[in-house]
């Protein structure tokens, strides 16, 4: 992946040229997208769901720090150790020493946002330790020396012909004339690669879906059971979450979970969720000997107390990405972060700073489609427009976005003007677009049409026709 956000505009650049990504994003509509759709239209009832959603999520961020201490303490009456990490480096160092302490070589981990946006891995690798992603497309990704293109599905950006190269390149000890044409041969390869790495791990590492206050838990969601192996068979689980996860009660939780699967692949429920609640305690069958929760701020609290807290709501489904046309077209890589597509460019510039991610605001037709499928309802249109004018008054924008914003700025102030331009440009327009019905090319915008055609707008504008049907004028 392009290691900087501020390199969007050359990444997506290049993105639209890649053929075999192009190939591989087309099958979103068919996958992701419908899936989503089918599930919700089996629930009348998911928009209240959704209201329910979201007024779980305001009522814990209100009193966020209230909930974090009574998880706290829940979780350490359950044998949990807990550890606070104010930034990355600092949730890295915790990591480091509990793997340290117990003189771990091999450590498996789950399927973690939060620790892509630590790095975890390349430290722990860097302090001699193996490293092995469990969840299959980390896994792929991992020994393409790649970061995840999607919060769910991180080898989305691949195709099955990129992954059966792969593995005949990894597996080198596996006969060479294996059968691996199908996904079903290559998810059975995987498996048996994988379960060797579980039984021989010191240290598993999961993230969490959610912290449950109540109780003391961490929920993991999985479509492979692997969180549940690498969070039970090794010696040690650690649990890597940042602090807006938590969640009061558990029934609290599992409303947001309703949204959560169906949202993010279009199922009741994930085929594995999992409450993990402390170490293994007498008489139980299997569970790690310790459980150590690091609970990472990484810029959360100040997010709190900004205009961006709404985004704290995230429940991390991928259902804006999935529907953006932006992301569809571009993928993820392209926004040089972890966060991708919609919740990522409102997020990154949150966490990395403006000067960094200026470009990702843009990123967006404003379509609003993200925020149509939100399960809990975060305003992400908005919060780009924010972000955007911020950018502006910062001075950070373009200097050609800049001189039209003042052009813009001049006519609108003044609506007699600006609806002369109107009506000339639309007559304009609407007389050299007759023909086709669209534009192909256009000088001052080819950026839109290098890659899509304009369609050609009616020879009047909103406000005549509007003003044509009060009259009752005959279009």
């Amino acid at each position: 992946m392009t290691p900087s956000a501020a390199q969007f505009p050359k990444n997506a650049e290049d993105a639209l040229h890649d053929a075999r990504l192009q190939a591989a994003l087309s099958k979103l509509p068919d996958g992701l997208v419908a899936q989503r759709r089918a599930a919700v239209a089996a629930v009348p009832e998911f928009e209240t769901m959704r209201d329910t959603a979201r007024a779980i999520r305001d009522a814990t961020l209100s009193d966020l720090a209230t909930h974090l201490e009574a998880f706290e303490a829940k979780a350490i009456s359950m044998g949990s150790q807990i550890h606070w990490a104010g930034d990355a480096a600092q949730a890295r160092h915790i990591v480091a020493d509990i793997c340290r302490e117990a003189g771990a070589r091999l450590v498996v981990k789950g399927k973690s946002m939060v620790s892509e946006e630590i790095a975890l891995n390349a430290d722990l690798q860097a302090q001699g330790l193996e490293v092995v992603e469990s969840d299959l497309g980390e896994y792929i990704i991992q020994n393409r020396g790649e970061a995840p293109s999607h919060i769910i599905a991180p080898a989305i950006h691949l195709t099955e012909a990129d992954v059966e190269a792969d593995f005949r390149a990894y597996h080198s000890h596996l006969p060479r004339g294996r059968e691996l044409a199908t996904a079903e041969s290559l998810v059975a390869e995987a498996r048996a690669v994988l379960r060797e790495k579980f039984l021989s791990a010191d240290v598993g590492i999961t993230g969490a879906n959610f912290l449950v206050a109540e109780t003391g838990s961490a929920i993991i969601v999985t479509n492979e059971g692997n969180g549940d192996l690498t969070a039970t068979l090794p010696h040690v689980h650690i649990v890597v979450a940042t602090i807006d996860k938590v969640v009061p009660t558990l029934e609290e939780a599992f409303q947001l979970l309703r949204v959560l699967a169906r949202s993010a692949t279009g199922q009741d429920m994930t085929a594995y969720t999992t409450v993990a609640t402390g170490p293994r305690r007498a008489g139980d069958l299997d569970g790690p000997e310790e459980c150590h929760i690091i609970l990472v701020d990484n810029g959360r609290t100040e997010m709190l107390a900004t205009d961006m807290r709404e985004a704290l709501r995230c429940i991390r489904c991928g259902a804006c990405m999935n529907h953006c046309p932006v992301y569809n077209t571009i993928g993820g890589h392209a926004y040089g972060w972890v966060y991708p597509g919609p919740i990522g460019a409102v997020l990154t510039p949150a966490l990395l700073g403006v000067a960094e991610a200026r470009h990702l605001p843009e990123a967006s037709t404003f379509c609003g489609s993200c925020e149509s499928v939100c399960p809990v309802r975060i305003p992400l249109v908005s919060l780009m427009r924010t972000w955007r004018e911020r950018v502006h008054e910062m001075g950070q924008d373009s200097i050609s976005s800049r001189f039209l914003s003042r052009i813009w700025s001049y006519a609108a102030r003044r609506p007699a003007l600006y609806h002369l331009l109107a009506r000339f440009g639309v007559a304009m327009a609407g007389a050299l677009g007759r023909s086709s019905g669209s534009f192909r090319r256009l000088p001052l915008a080819r950026g839109w049409t290098s890659h899509r055609d304009l369609p050609a707008p009616q020879s009047r504008t909103f406000q005549q026709l509007w003003t044509e049907t009060e009259r009752g004028v005959p279009r």
